[in-house]
């Protein structure tokens, strides 16, 4: 398909595709002059530009900032730049970045005007559609509806009335066609006195049908009476035929009378829009279209009943508008809200009926400043809700604009295509009102029953209604204060802040491992690390990177991760977060930009757009690898080279996307390895190059020498040297591979004194001389012994052989003089050390017998 700016009648309008395509016009001034222009630039996934060059293909001075600013939805801007003499080539150049299937919205431009031209070289004839009914004119008027002209005319004609009609600008007129079902619509009248409705049918305007031909239908009769719904929560019906805010200090359910709330409570302010009988004070309606008036002063929402539902409109590609205007948020009174908290939050449930291209956009603007795109909803959407959290306190107007469809088409072939909006909830409203009332604070000493503010990070005791602070570790719940309960702990690895507003991991973290104590210390990589992948290219071939921020931990739980929209300086290093004055910025854990480079459009320098936050709130640090439904895969990374675990942290973001229900998730695992110093290196799984597969869980892996654990007495040994006159020295190393950093260091070489070989020789030689001497002694002892014993043995046989015959005489208990007390033996049957040397020494072989103790009387002259 080709892609051009294409003339739209009165405006001009870019590409929808992700081509880049330029408008030029040539220009020769006699003297200097200025260039203006008016146009509509909403959408930030294109790319608008303005320069000039001169006849040299030079970019000028004058154009020192070419992109142009973003408007908001329905309004048309100005843009106006200096021309210097001589030939000016002007440049208006769109660049679509379509990541999706969705198209991007045009720009749109119209009136432009060029001052400083001396002449021109010849007249033109008006266009059709158009006249001029004087001499000299500066340009051709637009003819009015019901009306047409031909080339060259000096005025319009009018259609036939009954039977034909045209809108602005028509070069002919068309016959009107009978009248359906898509020419009227209905309405409900505001409550009378008896608290009925009436349902109104009325044709759409400008009527373009004809009710008195074949086929045509008529207008429904109106007046049907139906009861009015109640009164929205927080207002009241006091008798009359419209509802009131309920005052200051009470409540209602919008059926009841306001009753002031019971003490140590307050009133829960806020807006809450169920019930559609009247459009609310605070909100109002519009239809707006780029290329024609028709629906200029017309209802773009009708009210329905239990809902709110888009209305007629001119014709199928208007934007139907519907605005609420809320001055502030802020908490309640016992609620004193830590900087970056959740203040309020806007929820609405709504549903799309679309047979084309619809899409209905939910936009916020804050401080009247620029209304941004929060979120879209392409063709037809089940009954859903959506809510949008408030983290500042500012005037903030929400719009939500329906169109049939973005073809430049001004018929009413989708009139029955529509979006119903059921209800509408704005929690913490500044002048809002009550339906229900909480319990505060009071006061310790109590002046009736007026509530106090706690302190951050205090919740109010049940028991006697003071403030109490959270215990540690905990952070305080933005939905409810009652109760110590409101106090939720902190995920794994995670401490509070000082006014436990939120947890956040302080960059130390520590683990245990089989019996040994692992800690680590991130503080290093505390500041952002940032990672680009790439490139990526879409359908039309545009090349783009992926760049990432990721803050890791530590600054008191500040989102110091910051991307950019729309400039050429995306690393952003001098922009402060939360800058009022920068609207295109963005802070979070994680965040993701799409980069455009230079070379890929023609740039003169890389672009950053689609800025998106991945991670605002941290969940937990942990070495495990799933927390809170997030869970790494183990084959999502490749397997770690050492035993040393991984740690992971947890982050998940809290706005919700019609593709990320649960909003997004971010797990990033640190990995230790000593070979990447510094920084180290952040990459994607290999499966997911893009960082997630699905567009709603992201995985990082970050490896690094300072994602080792720190290291203890564990990680070295000591080596002994050899001992040197009498001194050995001792050395300690650390363990081969090192898988740790920082911690202890190593102890110094330790000098100890030692003794050294030679003297141990000495000392071994000399106990084993004496050994073998006091051998040889004791085995000489026992010879000698044993030998008078075998004498005294002989004997005693000798004497029993003699004396067969005889009686023996009786043994004696006494020791015969010159007898000594060591004749007495004790034979066993176990052979003893004299026993065995003197089997060794005669080698006789004899039977061994019991013996028994002898002691023997022996004659005096034996």
């Amino acid at each position: 398909m080709h892609s051009s700016w294409i003339p739209r009648g009165n405006y001009i309008e870019s590409n929808r595709d992700d081509c880049t395509v330029s408008l030029i016009y040539a220009v020769h001034l006699k003297k200097s002059g200025y260039v203006f222009f008016e146009y509509q630039y909403v959408d930030n996934n294109i790319f608008f530009e303005f320069f000039i060059q001169n006849d040299q293909c030079q970019e000028t001075d004058t154009t020192t900032d070419k992109w142009v600013k973003l408007t908001d939805n329905g309004e048309w801007g100005s843009h106006s730049v200096m021309l210097k003499s001589g030939t000016n080539i002007l440049y208006w150049r769109t660049t679509g970045i379509l990541m999706g299937s969705k198209a991007v919205k045009p720009v749109l431009v119209k009136n432009i005007t060029i001052e400083g031209v001396a002449y021109t070289s010849e007249c033109f004839p008006c266009k059709p559609g158009t006249f001029s009914n004087k001499p000299g004119s500066f340009s051709c008027q637009v003819c009015p509806r019901n009306t047409y002209s031909e080339k060259g005319a000096k005025e319009c004609i009018r259609c036939k009335e009954d039977s034909q009609f045209s809108e602005e600008g028509s070069s002919e007129c068309i016959e009107r066609p009978p009248c359906t079902t898509k020419d009227y619509f209905q309405i409900h009248t505001p409550c009378d006195e008896e608290g009925k409705t009436q349902i109104m049918y009325k044709w759409i305007e400008p009527k373009i049908c004809r009710e008195d031909v074949t086929d045509a239908i008529r207008l429904p009769p109106s007046g049907e009476k139906k009861d009015c719904p109640p009164c929205n929560p927080g207002f009241y019906n006091n008798g009359s035929s419209s509802c009131h805010p309920c005052p200051s200090g009470t409540f209602s359910d919008g059926t009841k009378e306001c009753r002031s709330c019971p003490a140590g409570t307050e009133p829960a302010l806020g807006f809450e829009y169920k019930w559609w009988n009247v459009l609310p004070g605070n909100m109002k309606t519009s239809c707006f279209n780029v290329g024609n008036s028709k629906c200029d002063g017309m209802n773009g929402w009708e009210v329905a009943g239990d809902h709110i539902q888009s209305g007629a409109g001119g014709s199928d590609n208007d934007y139907l508008i519907l605005n609420l205007h809320i001055p502030g948020f802020k908490p309640p009174t016992s609620m004193t809200g830590a900087m970056g908290s959740e203040l309020g939050r806007i929820t609405f449930v709504f549903e799309t009926l679309c047979s084309a291209d619809c899409v209905l956009y939910f936009m916020v603007d804050i401080n009247r400043k620029s209304t941004n795109v929060v979120e879209s909803w392409g063709g037809t959407k089940e009954k859903q809700a959506y809510t949008h959290i408030i983290f500042k306190n500012a005037t903030f107007t929400f719009t939500w604009a329906f169109q049939r469809t973005n073809q430049g088409q001004d018929n009413r072939r989708f009139i029955n295509d529509m979006v119903k909006i059921y209800s509408i909830t704005a929690t913490n409203a500044v002048d809002g009102v009550a339906s229900s009332c909480r319990a505060c604070a009071l006061g310790s000493e109590q002046s009736g029953s007026s509530c106090v503010p706690c302190p951050p990070g205090h919740y109010i005791e049940k028991e006697t209604n003071q403030c109490k602070e959270c215990p540690p570790d905990t952070y305080l719940s933005i939905h409810q204060v009652y109760g110590k309960e409101a106090c939720i702990p902190c995920g794994p690895g995670s401490k509070n802040t000082q006014d436990h507003s939120v947890c956040y991991s302080d960059c130390f973290f520590y683990h245990e491992k089989e019996n040994q104590s692992l800690h680590y210390d991130f503080s290093n990589l505390s500041s952002v690390g940032s990672f680009m992948n790439g490139p990526s290219f879409t359908s039309k071939g545009t090349k783009y990177f992926h760049f990432f921020n990721i803050s890791l931990c530590g600054h008191e739980g500040k989102k110091m991760a910051l991307c950019t929209n729309n400039i050429t300086d995306f690393t952003v290093k001098e922009i402060v977060a939360g800058s009022d004055d920068y609207t295109n910025l963005v802070g979070a854990f994680v965040c993701q930009s799409t980069i455009i480079p230079s070379e890929s459009k023609g740039f003169r320098a890389a672009l950053s757009s689609q800025s998106i936050i991945l991670a605002d709130t941290f969940l937990g640090v942990t070495v495990e690898s799933t927390l809170q439904n997030i869970n790494i895969k183990e084959d999502m990374f490749p397997v770690p080279p050492s035993q040393i675990p991984d740690v992971h942290f947890f982050y998940k973001s809290s706005t919700t996307t019609t593709s990320c229900i649960n909003g997004r998730s971010t797990a990033v695992k640190m990995r230790c390895n000593p070979a990447k110093l510094g920084a180290g290196v952040i990459s994607v799984p290999s499966k997911c190059p893009a960082g997630t597969c699905d567009g709603c869980a992201f995985y990082f892996l970050w490896e690094s020498a300072e994602a080792c654990p720190l290291c203890t007495e564990h990680d070295f040994h000591e080596i002994e040297g050899a001992c040197k006159r009498g001194f050995q020295e001792t050395l300690y190393v650390w363990n081969e591979p090192k898988w740790c950093i920082k911690g202890i260091s190593l102890p110094e070489k330790k000098l100890s004194t030692c003794e050294t070989v030679d003297f141990w020789l000495k000392v071994g030689a000399g106990v084993g001389a004496f050994t073998a001497v006091l051998l040889v002694a004791l085995t000489c002892y026992f010879w000698k012994k044993n030998q008078k014993l075998e004498y005294k043995y002989s004997k005693l046989v000798m004497t029993t052989n003699s004396k067969e015959c005889e009686l023996p005489a009786a043994d004696s208990c006494a020791i015969m003089e010159g007898e000594d007390n060591e004749e007495e033996v004790v034979y066993s049957n176990k052979q003893s050390l004299l026993g065995k040397l003197k089997s060794l020494a005669t080698k006789e072989k004899e039977d061994h017998f019991e013996s028994v103790q002898l002691k023997s009387s022996r004659s005096p002259n034996i």
